[in-house]
C-alpha cells in the first residue's frame, strides 16, 4: 500500500511524515522546505504476528508494510506553475490513496500560507489544483483519441466518456463523484489514473488539548468531518507534534504516554485502520518455523488469488487451502491440536479468505 501525504505548506505534513517513518525529513516554519518527495516504509503493527511467531518459534517475522510519500507543500496556482508547480503531481499519481493533512489548530508562531485558519478553503484549494491537473491530462487524451474516433466505434465511445468526465471536472467536481454503470467506461476511467479519482483520508491536525476527546469540540475538525461524510472519505484526528514525541519512545513508554494523554491509539494506528477500511484491505497470515508473515489483500479475495500474493505458481497450481483462525490456533497451542479438534479446514477455489486466517496453501505446478 502506497499513501501520498499532501497539504498546504505549514499544516504539519512533514512533521507527520517524520513521526510516521522516523525518516527525519526537513521540517521548518516556511513553505517549500520539502522539495523532493520523501519516501518511508512503515511496518503495519500486528500483535497477531508476534503471538504466532512465539508459537512457531519463527526465525523471522515479516509484517505488512505501508509506503508513505511526503510531497512538497502545494499552493494556489500550482497547476499553472506557482510554487513548485506540477513537480509533485506525478508522485501522487503513483499512490493508492491520498492523506490530506488539514490544519485545525491556531498557533501564532506557525504562519499559515493564507494568513488565516480555514480548513474548507484549504481543502478546496488543493482539490482545485488536482482538478486542474486532471483536466490537463484529459485534454491531452481527448486530442489523441479524437484522431481515430471517426472510424472506430470503440474510440468514439471513449471520446464521449472523456468529454463527459472533463465537463464534470469543469464544474468543480472530483472525478470520484462521476457516475457510470458501464463496465467498459469504469475500466477506462480507472486507467486514466486521475488524481481526483483516488480515495482520500483527511488527517485533521490538532493541538494536544483536542486529542483527548477526539476533537469533538473543535469547530475546524467538525467542518472537515461534514465535508468528508458528503464525499465518502475517511477522517482521523492527529497531533503531528505529539506523534513526533511518540515516535521516539519504545513500546512500553509509548503505552504509558498514550495513557497519560487519555487516548488509546497513536495517530499511526488510526491512520492504518482508516487506510485499510478506505481501500477495502485486510491481512491473512502464514506461519512456520522459518517465517511468520502478514499478507495484505482486498476484502473478498478468493483463496487462489490470495495464494498468488505469495507466488504466481501458488495460484496457477492451486489445489486447496488449509485454513485455521489465528485465535483458535493460539488457544489450541499448536496446528496439530487445532486439527485434532476439527478447527483446521480444507477449502477450495471458491473460498473467500477472511481477516486473521492462518493459511497453508497446497499446490502443484
Amino acid at each position: 500500500m502506497k499513501l501520498g501525504i499532501v497539504g498546504l505548506p505549514n499544516v504539519g505534513k512533514s512533521t507527520l511524515f517524520n513521526s510516521l517513518t522516523n525518516a527525519k525529513a526537513e521540517s521548518a516554519n516556511y513553505p517549500f522546505c520539502t522539495i523532493d518527495p520523501n519516501v518511508g516504509i512503515v511496518p503495519v503493527p500486528d500483535e497477531r504476528l508476534d503471538m504466532l511467531g512465539k508459537l512457531y518459534e519463527s526465525n523471522k517475522i515479516t509484517p505488512a508494510v505501508i509506503e508513505f510519500v511526503d510531497i512538497a507543500g502545494l499552493v494556489k496556482g500550482a497547476s499553472k506553475g506557482e510554487g513548485l508547480g506540477n513537480q509533485f503531481l506525478s508522485n501522487i499519481r503513483e499512490v493508492d490513496a491520498i492523506i490530506h493533512v488539514v490544519r485545525c489548530f491556531e498557533n501564532d508562531n506557525v504562519i499559515h500560507v493564507e494568513g488565516k485558519i480555514n480548513p474548507l478553503r484549504d481543502i478546496e484549494t488543493i482539490n482545485m489544483e488536482l482538478i486542474f491537473s486532471d483536466i490537463e491530462i484529459l485534454e491531452r487524451r481527448i486530442a489523441k483519441t479524437s484522431k481515430g474516433a471517426r472510424n472506430d466505434k470503440t474510440l468514439a465511445k471513449e471520446l464521449d466518456l472523456l468529454n463527459r468526465i472533463k465537463n464534470h471536472l469543469d464544474e468543480g467536481n472530483l472525478a470520484k463523484s462521476f457516475k457510470t454503470d458501464d463496465e467498459e467506461e469504469i475500466e477506462w476511467l480507472n486507467s486514466y489514473n486521475l488524481l481526483t479519482n483516488k480515495p482520500v483520508i483527511f488527517a485533521a491536525n490538532v493541538s494536544e488539548e483536542d486529542l483527548k476527546d477526539d476533537a469533538a469540540n473543535n469547530p475546524f475538525v467538525n467542518q472537515v468531518r461534514e465535508f468528508a461524510a458528503k464525499e465518502g472519505f475517511e477522517v482521523f484526528v492527529i497531533s503531528a507534534e505529539i506523534e513526533m514525541e511518540i515516535s521516539e519512545l519504545d513500546e512500553e513508554d509509548k503505552k504509558l504516554f498514550l495513557d497519560d494523554l487519555g487516548i488509546t491509539q497513536s495517530g499511526l494506528d488510526k491512520l492504518i485502520t482508516a487506510s485499510y477500511k478506505l481501500l477495502g484491505l485486510m491481512s491473512y497470515l502464514t506461519a512456520g518455523k522459518d517465517e511468520t508473515r502478514a499478507w495484505t489483500i482486498k476484502v473478498g479475495t478468493k483463496a487462489p488469488q490470495a495464494a498468488g500474493k505469495i507466488h504466481t505458481d501458488f495460484e496457477r497450481g492451486f489445489i486447496c487451502a488449509e485454513v485455521v483462525n489465528y485465535k483458535d490456533l493460539l488457544e489450541c497451542g499448536s496446528h496439530a491440536a487445532a486439527k485434532e479438534k476439527g478447527l483446521v479446514r480444507l477449502e477450495g477455489k471458491e473460498y473467500v479468505v477472511k481477516d486473521g486466517d492462518v493459511i497453508l496453501f497446497r499446490f502443484n505446478v
